[in-house]
């Protein structure tokens, strides 16, 4: 589980495609915290460490999670948002985040206010998800408030910091986004489905 607060960026070192997976190495000031089979979130994507070099870290994503991510679209150079599990006994600053994308989003409006930003993401509603106004979305892995909760789009509001210390300050309109929606909201919406 994850709270959806981005503890920093990494760097994609290197990509190494193996039959359907594919092998991501990050660069991170992390790398050194870390060991072999801890679970960490990648753009709101939960994937194991399988290996630790120094300051860099190797996580393996298979073809499922590349079909339902924007980790397919990864190059060398490209910032990854990063938060490790959370710790069970400190406060949950963020949402109850699983690390399982439901599907991806594209970006269709940055809208700049007064220093703040608010960003609107499009997504297919063939899958039944939703949103709701004032409720949890996660994007790329961060725990944010829908702000503007329509069928197949929404928006949020993003401050500076958040804005300067994860991947929502490389965002273009166009760029696809991972989407988790509300765990709550998901098991709700599926009971009145029944």
């Amino acid at each position: 589980m994850f709270t959806g607060i981005i503890e920093t960026l990494g760097t994609v070192a290197a990509l190494k495609k193996e039959g359907g997976n594919l092998h991501i190495s990050i660069s991170s000031p992390l790398a050194k915290e870390l060991k072999i089979d801890q679970s960490m979130a990648h753009n709101g994507v939960c994937l194991t460490v399988v290996a630790i070099d120094d300051d860099e870290y190797i996580v393996t994503a298979i073809q499922e999670t590349l079909n339902k991510s924007n980790l397919n679209e990864l190059k060398i150079g490209d910032l990854i948002n990063l938060e490790r599990a959370m710790v069970l006994g400190t406060r949950l600053d963020g949402h109850l985040v699983q690390g399982h994308v439901d599907q991806t989003a594209t970006c269709t409006h940055i809208d700049e206010k007064d220093g703040s930003w608010v960003f609107t993401f499009a997504y297919d509603t063939a899958q039944n998800n939703v949103t709701i106004e004032k409720g949890s979305i996660t994007v790329d892995g961060v725990s944010l408030t829908v702000v503007n909760s329509q069928n197949g789009y929404f928006s949020v509001a993003i401050i500076p910091y958040t804005y300067e210390n994860t991947r929502f300050k490389t965002y273009h309109v166009g760029s696809t986004v991972n989407l988790e929606f509300d765990v709550i909201g998901k098991y709700v919406a599926r009971l009145m489905a029944t």
